[in-house]
Order: C-alpha cells, then structure tokens, then sequence
C-alpha cells in the first residue's frame, strides 16, 4: 500500500510540473521531492521479489542543490552496489538543456519471520518444532544464510551447543546419520541389468546420500553412498 501510494504521489507530480510546463510557469530547479519519489519508487520496483516486507527510508536531499528542472529523471544503480541495508542510487538527467548526476543515501530493510532457537539445545540433539520459534527481525542485518523455513531444520541434528534465542544458520545443523561407525552393512553394486549384495563394516558416521568407508568381508576397504535401512551403494 506504502510503495502504492508513493506511485501515485510521483505521478501526480509529474502531471503538476507538465501543467505548469503549458501554462509557462515551469520552475527553473529540480523540484527535490520528485526526486526523493523517484529513489523511492525505483528501490520498491527492484526489490520486489524479495522474502518479507521491504520498508525504504530515504535520506535527507539538500534542498540548496539547484539542480536544472529535468522532464525525466533516471534512477540507477551504481556499480557494486545493492539494493539492501545501507545503499546509495544515482539519479540523472540527460536532457540536452539539463546534464547532471547526483546520489541519493537511503535504508533499505527487509522484515521477515526467522528462525531462532526457542531453547538451549544441546550438540546431538534432534530439532523439533518445539525447539523453534519465530521472530521477525530485518534480513539485512542477519548473517548470510539464515534460515526462514521449518521445514530447513526439524529433523536435523544440532551440530554445537546452541544457546536460546539464536538465529539459526545452517551450518549449526547436520543431517541424521543413517550409518554409524563400525555398523554393519549391506553392500548394493547396481549397474545396468544386475545388482549385487554382500556385507560390509562402515569405517564412519554418514547421513543420506554422503559418502563413506566400508570394508568388505574380504579386508578391502570401499567408498559408497550412505542410505537408509544400513545401504550402502557401491559405484561399479
């Protein structure tokens, strides 16, 4: 509704300086406001497709600039930068009669639930939803990679001591193993038209689908892929 009603306001300015265009009375500056929706308007557009409510707070623009009155300004994104937490964006004209270029600081904040941790949670631990709560807290000032789905973590196996109110990464998670270390196991080679079982010992702990080390009843040791039900497949 926010990013609605900013539309609205820049387009009604525009229409307001095209009247006074007609009627002769065009101011000779750039009117600053319009160029404040403008940073504004480009930053919704272009962060649209993010996760949550984006919430844009745009500096202070000195009103003693006097800048030439453009008829179509032109928002950017200077290179390296991103539209996310503390930013810059460039607006310019280029009408013949109206050359500048000037940069425009403002916030940009990105509200959404994210996962902490509702409890201590010991190294071992399997997390369930009651190890989990919801908090809404600005993405931008999270670490990289934070988790916003529960599905992302109930089920898996807490990696360290996890202290309560964490934000939850997923580097603090492992997966269940699905082999333990000195298990025995079930050896598959499968190829094309054939399969072939014989037992073996796991030489450490896996999850689904990791690698691991076994050795066959025979003394040689083999590397396959860990599966449920004590699996392990072998690659012919």
């Amino acid at each position: 509704m926010k990013h609605f009603s900013l539309l609205i306001l820049y387009l009604f300015s525009e229409a307001a300086l095209a009247q006074a265009s007609q009627s002769g009375t065009t101011p000779s500056y750039q009117d600053i406001v319009q160029i404040k929706y403008s940073v504004e308007n480009f930053i919704y557009s272009n962060t649209s497709n993010l996760p949550g409510q984006v919430v844009v707070n745009v500096d202070k623009i000195d009103r003693n600039l006097n800048l030439p009155q453009c008829p179509n300004l032109e928002p950017f994104m200077p290179t390296g930068g991103r539209l996310w937490g503390r930013t810059s964006v460039g607006v310019r004209c280029n009408n013949p009669n109206a050359t500048w270029t000037i940069y425009v600081q403002a916030e940009v904040a990105v509200m959404t639930d994210v996962l902490h941790t509702a409890h201590p949670i010991s190294v071992g631990q399997t997390i369930t939803p009651d190890s989990i709560v919801l908090q809404n807290a600005n993405l931008t000032q999270m670490p990289d990679g934070i988790l916003t789905n529960p599905n992302q973590v109930i089920g898996k196996i807490a990696a360290s001591n996890l202290s309560a109110g964490q934000p939850i990464r997923p580097q603090m998670l492992r997966a269940p193993y699905v082999i333990l270390r000195g298990q025995k196991v079930s050896l598959v080679v499968k190829g094309k038209g054939f399969s072939v079982s014989s037992e073996g010992q796991a030489l450490a702990d896996a999850a689904d689908g990791q690698i691991v080390q076994v050795r066959n009843k025979y003394g040689k040791i083999l590397s396959g892929l860990a599966r449920t039900n004590s699996i392990v497949e072998i690659q012919p």
